[in-house]
């Protein structure tokens, strides 16, 4: 594969492999939603609580963290416990929690549908993958998410918009940074792992505004949209860089956007 690279393609790469082992580092915890689900240990409740960090992450990244720290202690900082064997009581005390458009109504139809699944699953992977027999996909991943998700006469429509899906041609940001967390190993330990059935090299970029910004600078895109053609395509060209874990590169792109500054021996 490193073969057909170009000499500009190979030196990107490691301009760019530099910077992931710059930043994949527990030090990037701190400041960064991931942080939530680093505070427990039980797997149920690393997938609760990074399910609910990923969900609230877009605006200030203090206001992810200090909204996402309040819900978990709103559930006594036993999210997967809270899930299971919650009140009716317990769920109203839920109802003061707001972070931008995410509301009462959304945050109690969240709640049932986690109580839904893991009535019948120790896990929340199987609502993304659960057909063995068939190769990892993660487009029809996010498409099969959503409609479980949805699977109830009583979901709300306002609640929609909270969950992203490729049919509407969506980036899925959110969604595909929360399995990054949940799949991607290393020995650095910032991804967590925990799910062993889908790939690594099936996952797909969370792509954002800072993500883009550095995947244009260095023509990994060309496509003019945000949508979910761009991340796949943007995807693919990481690929060619890393086959087995070609998204360990959000580190490099989200890291550059965030610090918003060109990093010595850039290749451009």
């Amino acid at each position: 594969m490193l073969n057909a690279l170009s000499n500009e393609s190979l030196k990107l790469k490691a301009y760019l492999d530099d910077i992931v082992s710059r930043v994949n580092s527990l030090d990037f915890i701190e400041l960064d939603p991931i942080s939530i689900p680093h505070g427990y240990t039980a797997s149920q409740d690393i997938e609760i609580a990074g399910f609910f960090s990923a969900i609230l992450a877009w605006g200030n990244r203090k206001t992810i963290i200090m909204k996402s720290k309040e819900l978990m202690t709103m559930m006594d900082n036993t999210p997967y416990d809270f899930i299971k064997n919650h009140t009716e009581k317990d769920r109203k005390g839920l109802l003061g929690f707001k972070h931008r458009t995410f509301q009462a109504t959304d945050i109690v139809y969240f709640v049932d549908f986690l109580q839904r699944n893991y009535v019948k699953h120790d896990t929340l992977e199987l609502a993304f993958y659960n057909e063995k027999t068939v190769p990892y996909d993660q487009e029809a991943a996010l498409i099969r998410f959503h409609h479980y998700f949805f699977d109830n006469e009583f979901a709300p429509l306002r609640t929609r918009k909270h969950i992203a899906t490729p049919a509407k041609n969506a980036t899925c940001k959110r969604l595909n940074m929360y399995l990054r967390w949940m799949v991607r190993h290393d020995d650095n330990k910032v991804d967590f792992g925990l799910w062993k059935t889908i790939p690594m090299s099936g996952l797909m970029i969370p792509l954002d505004v800072h993500v883009e910004r550095y995947a244009r600078k260095f023509a990994l895109i060309t496509r003019k949209q945000r949508d979910w053609q761009t991340v796949k395509e943007l995807t693919n060209s990481l690929i060619l860089f890393d086959r087995e874990d070609p998204i360990k590169y959000d580190y490099a792109l989200f890291g550059l956007g965030v610090a918003n500054e060109d990093y010595s021996g850039a290749p451009f």
